[in-house]
């Protein structure tokens, strides 16, 4: 499963999110979201499998994110012109793929 979740990473564009919930339901089961976090929290090169890519269902960054938490990972969307509302929340239907 890991390497599936890992390539699936490889197919958010830059600029764009997606969530834990849609990469379990690319996967085939939406109950799978618990254990993509696991692996993205794992994550063995983030260069080229940008985890920073995936918030959860409400468009919030992870605040354990494991690469220098939630805010390392807003900063390298916003890098990427992705813009959070004044809530800290991504706009999934205008970033979300």
């Amino acid at each position: 499963m890991k390497e599936k979740v890992y390539a699936y990473l490889k197919t958010i564009p830059k600029g764009k999110v997606t969530t834990y919930g849609r990469i379990a339901a690319g996967l085939g089961n939406i109950h799978y979201a618990q254990a993509v976090g696991n692996i993205l929290h794992d994550n063995p090169d983030p260069s080229r499998y940008p985890c920073h890519r995936v918030v959860n269902s409400k468009g919030k960054v992870a605040e354990h994110y494991a690469f220098g938490g939630g805010a390392a990972q807003r900063k390298r969307l916003e890098a990427e012109g992705i813009v959070f509302d004044e809530n800290g929340t991504v706009n999934l239907k205008k970033y979300g793929v």
